[in-house]
């Protein structure tokens, strides 16, 4: 592990304000344009249920990574955090998880990019995309910050000109929110399942934790206020949606969101919220790339992954041959593959990644008291990880699978080399 002081350290710029916007960035993205669709299908009357179930479940794992990352202020995440509590096969595990689906999901948030701004050129804005975001991140943290600043801004605009649109509308029918269980307790948790990922971003803050200023103090105060800024948009957003198209139609809803201001009576909006759609995905893509780069530079010092991608910077601070490395990946896959309806395994991934920090944070004390929300964590993880679709579940554990198998692999060539 990288000591304080050394060569290769990133550059503590990150104050609690520059870590809550990178936060809010990568939750409020793209999935709340197009996740409460399926998540509507699939528990019906019982979606805010689902929505209440996957906050739960998130506030476990933000209290978790937290108290983790207070503790272990280096980038990596829960990678780091695995491998200091539970040992190295637990951190590589978590690395890789994180690694492998996240760099899907970058791929994915690349094409929602193209699909919104130009159709009919998709893949090759796309990799426009990735580029242009890999060379934001290149020149420094800062700047990714102030971008992501802005983006933050432009799509909560959107996101609340969407809910008074909405509210106010004829169309809006308080009735159309009764609470029920129509899709069943399995639907409501494949819903949590579903809808979870929309505030998974808070990970970007642990991961970006060698970055931060005071990180005992910054990263503990900045995860649950991003979380919790972003649990009340959703919530308004899913119920202003609902009071318009009520359960049924949003889970027939293709574009949510665009959706509901046309039923509300304002189609003049539908352009605004594709302009949104889009750059929230570019906000997702921004925190992505981040999160990867630095979980890259962190399994790299370790040797999981090759060790000149541990290179730092030394005008920028930043993992530049991590983060160049994860871009071409990503941009590869944009302009090659459709990977949107491909990333269930991603799914599956974060929900290991998160199961692993809560399994971290419940050795840090013995009390009772300090160990109910890891265990609630935890056991949460992995009821909705085997709650996504059968699909998505055996992707996503063969990924995992192949990923033990390197790792023994590689165990095996080292001891033969050292006998």
């Amino acid at each position: 592990m990288t000591q304080p002081g050394s060569a290769a350290e990133l550059r503590r710029t990150l104050g609690v304000g520059d870590a809550v916007v990178i936060g809010l960035g990568s939750m409020i993205g793209a999935g709340i344009f197009a996740a409460l669709g399926p998540a509507a299908r699939a528990a019906g009357s019982g979606l805010l249920l689902g929505l209440a179930v996957a906050a739960v479940v998130a506030y476990c794992n933000a209290t978790s990574s937290a108290r983790l990352a207070a503790l272990y202020p280096a980038s990596g995440g829960t990678y780091v955090y695995g491998r200091e509590r539970l040992g190295a096969f637990w951190g590589y595990l978590a690395g890789w998880s994180f690694v492998v689906g996240k760099t899907a999901s970058c791929a994915a948030m690349a094409l929602t990019v193209g699909a919104y701004a130009w159709p009919a050129q998709a893949h090759a804005v796309a990799v426009a995309a990735v580029v242009a975001l890999t060379a934001v991140n290149y020149g420094g943290i800062q700047k990714s910050a102030w971008l992501t600043r802005a983006i933050v801004a432009v799509v909560l605009a959107v996101l609340a000109c969407v809910v008074v649109v909405c509210l106010g509308s004829g169309a809006s029918d308080a009735g159309r929110l009764d609470v029920g269980t129509s899709g069943g307790v399995g639907g409501v948790l494949q819903a949590a399942g579903l809808l979870f990922f929309a505030f998974a971003g808070y990970a970007r803050i642990a991961t970006l934790g060698e970055e931060v200023r005071d990180p005992a103090r910054t990263i503990p105060r900045a995860i649950p206020l991003a979380l919790g800024i972003a649990l009340a948009v959703y919530v308004c957003v899913a119920v202003a949606v609902l009071s318009v198209l009520g359960a049924d139609g949003l889970g027939r809803a293709g574009a949510p969101l665009a959706d509901a201001v046309r039923t509300a009576g304002v189609p003049g909006l539908v352009p605004v919220v594709r302009v949104g759609a889009a750059v929230a995905a570019l906000g997702s893509l921004l925190a992505l790339i981040l999160g990867v780069s630095r979980t890259t530079l962190a399994m790299a010092r370790d040797r999981h992954l090759p060790g000149a991608l541990s290179a730092v910077h030394p005008r920028f601070q930043v993992p530049h041959r991590a983060e160049l490395a994860v871009g071409a990946v990503v941009a590869a896959l944009a302009a090659t593959v459709d990977v949107r309806g491909a990333i269930g395994f991603s799914s599956f991934g974060v929900l290991a990644y998160y199961a692993v920090a809560n399994a971290s944070a419940w050795t840090l004390s013995s009390a009772p008291a300090t160990r109910v929300l890891p265990a609630l964590g935890l056991a949460g993880c992995l009821v909705l990880a085997f709650s996504l679709p059968g699909v998505s579940v055996v992707v996503g554990a063969g990924v995992l699978a192949v990923g033990v198998l390197a790792y023994g692999l590689r165990r095996w060539v080292t001891g033969r080399r050292r006998a």
